[in-house]
């Protein structure tokens, strides 16, 4: 049996979504499982996500997944490199997945591929180093670097989101030496993180589009581009639309506390270019988390790295958090094709399985502390909620279970 594994945010499933897990379905054989590496309560933007991990779980699996696993948020709230080498590493783990299915705007595996082993390659930081130094943000950088390794054709693939994406998941699988089979399938319908203002809407829409349907309670504008049955899944789960907003002044004590040096334990905060103590003025002195934007954003930064610094310094993170590879795989949901992954993962993946909250207890240390950290994580997202649930679902949530 094929298992063609899927890396998302799932915020929230949609028609999209349902598309690439039927068209790699198509591709492959009906009997191919489906298994998605979704990430938990918090997501790359450093943002907390529409519905909780276990919710999302659920729309998944009405939708077309077999089995969703968690990807931590160590991995998930992190760059691009980050959050794909966690996530293909956690497929590769499993030891039951074949095949790597990703979407693209292209819709063609080669040339990403081309792409991936360039910037694998020796050459390439070298010339990624010699634009940063010119001041280019990140993204221009790698593109400029890129283009000058493979000409502008192949690197103009990098302008576009999920190709940029893909070709980190490729570059993951180099890494590790896989061998599971990469595959494509190419985006249709909005673009990604797309805003339509008017007119007839397409089959597809963007997760971004479907939010601020959400945001506004628009729920019919929603309900076509959910799974059946995922809108009374999804009005189950609804406990307001999530917002750093609502823990705004524990966010800020804990900026106004944050020194150069904890803000250089954090991935990705500059620390080489010296902008730990910029980080701390505009800590100490503003007095909203727009306000700290404004004060400590450098011009070369996106705005959502900045956000995932935030994120990162609310939860309590640091780079000595993140092992150098995932230690254990966490079960969030199944249905009963999926329960058949988990039976050949029990004999063939590298990691241990946590499918209860009481097998936390048969990790070793590192995995003990990350899920131990994730419970944390998930107690601070649900301060952001309308109504704060009683703390510790972490060790009280089972998977979620579509067997019948």
């Amino acid at each position: 049996m094929h298992v063609v594994g899927i890396v998302a945010e799932y915020n929230p499933f949609h028609t999209g979504h349902a598309y690439q897990i039927a068209e790699s379905r198509r591709r492959l054989g009906a009997d191919c499982a489906a298994a998605a590496v979704m990430s938990g309560n918090w997501v790359q933007g450093g943002r907390p996500a529409v519905l909780d991990k276990w919710t999302r779980a659920r729309l998944a699996l009405l939708g077309g997944a077999d089995l969703v696993l968690e990807l931590p948020t160590v991995w998930a709230a992190s760059s691009a490199e980050t959050f794909a080498r966690g996530a293909v590493g956690l497929l590769a783990a499993s030891g039951a997945v074949t095949h790597l299915s990703f979407g693209s705007e292209g819709g063609e595996v080669d040339p990403l591929r081309r792409l991936a082993a360039c910037l694998n390659g020796p050459g390439y930081e070298a010339a990624l180093r010699r634009f940063v130094a010119e001041g280019l943000p990140f993204a221009a950088a790698r593109q400029r670097a890129a283009e000058d390794l493979l000409g502008p054709e192949a690197a103009a693939l990098l302008s576009s989101p999920n190709n940029n994406l893909g070709v980190e998941y490729l570059r993951a699988l180099d890494r590790l030496g896989s061998p599971i089979t990469p595959m494509t399938v190419r985006r249709e319908g909005a673009g990604h993180d797309s805003l339509l203002t008017g007119g007839a809407l397409p089959p597809f829409l963007s997760a971004t589009q479907l939010r601020a349907f959400l945001a506004r309670g628009d729920w019919e504008a929603v309900r076509p581009y959910l799974p059946e049955g995922g809108l009374e899944v999804l009005r189950s789960g609804w406990n307001g639309f999530p917002s750093l907003d609502r823990a705004g002044r524990a966010v800020l004590a804990r900026l106004r506390t944050m020194t150069a040096a904890d803000w250089a334990e954090i991935p990705d905060s500059g620390a080489g270019e010296g902008l730990p103590p910029r980080l701390e003025r505009a800590g100490r002195t503003c007095r909203s988390l727009e306000e700290f934007f404004a004060l400590a954003k450098p011009r070369h930064w996106t705005s959502a790295r900045l956000r995932r610094l935030v994120l990162w310094a609310y939860l309590g993170l640091t780079q000595a958090d993140r092992p150098g590879a995932p230690p254990y795989l966490r079960v969030l949901g199944f249905n009963a094709r999926g329960r058949a992954v988990l039976r050949e993962m029990k004999d063939r993946a590298c990691l241990p399985i946590v499918t209860k909250p009481a097998h936390t207890g048969a990790l070793d240390g590192p995995g003990r502390r990350l899920l131990q950290l994730e419970a944390r994580c998930t107690d601070l997202y649900d301060l952001c909620l309308d109504t704060v649930p009683t703390p510790g679902r972490e060790w009280t949530t089972d998977p979620i279970n579509l067997e019948s």
